[in-house]
């Protein structure tokens, strides 16, 4: 994972992205590029399993316990990539969160700079769901102490990052997205440029891999996108 947490004094510019020469800038236009790349990977995936079995079948229809397995397997790859999208991100009060056992809301003292920096929906959906909600250029973020989802606009398709801020092990978990967060404000090309994608695809793929409290946050990201479009 990257971190993304250092501002630069240079204008709407992260000190990571910087470090990062290598790498293109991120803008919209290869986030779209990306977004496509694992269209094709998946539907890669689900004709490499899905058509030598109905080739079998057509062959031998006793076959079809063998198609069916291996079909099985087209599929669990699929939802690999979902559970993995979900995992990436550590919403506060999850059992990574650095805020794991606490009940409900660390409260505005505990969260730090990360209560004066959200709104009041913001904080109770922070509260409900353990991520935050930013609207961005690019769509709907959602930032977990580590990773970050965004949902594109439309609302249909999700993105998932995996980020995090450098040296994060002695911070509180408000402390962690608030600095994610000023990153994201700060630059949201330099914040993409530094993340790392490890899935993109339907949102209804990652919903059915979430527990109940977090599913909360995708419909409050769709109903912004909405609000906004």
């Amino acid at each position: 994972m990257a971190g993304a947490a250092a501002l630069s004094p240079g204008p709407a510019r992260l000190d990571e992205a910087s470090r990062l020469s290598w790498r293109r800038r991120a803008s919209a236009a290869t986030l779209r590029r990306d977004d496509r790349r694992w269209t094709l990977w998946t539907a890669a995936v689900a004709v490499t399993f899905a058509a030598p079995s109905v080739v079998l079948v057509w062959l031998e229809p006793l076959m079809l316990p063998v198609a069916l397995v291996w079909s099985a397997h087209g599929y669990a790859v699929c939802r690999m990539q979902a559970g993995r999208a979900v995992r990436a991100v550590v919403p506060v009060g999850a059992p990574r969160s650095a805020a794991y056992g606490t009940e409900g809301l660390p409260g505005e003292m505990a969260l730090g700079l990360l209560g004066d920096l959200l709104g009041h929906r913001e904080r109770e959906l922070m509260a409900r769901t353990g991520l935050t909600l930013e609207r961005g250029r690019l769509g709907v973020w959602l930032l977990g102490e580590r990773g970050a989802l965004l949902m594109r606009p439309g609302g249909r398709r999700l993105d998932s990052f995996c980020v995090r801020v450098e040296e994060d092990r002695d911070l509180p978990a408000g402390d962690r997205v608030a600095h994610l967060l000023l990153a994201l404000r700060e630059d949201e090309e330099g914040f993409l440029t530094v993340a790392n994608m490890n899935f993109s695809g339907a949102a209804w793929r990652c919903r059915r891999r979430m527990e109940p409290g977090r599913r909360e946050a995708l419909g409050a990201a769709r109903a912004a996108l909405a609000a906004d479009g």
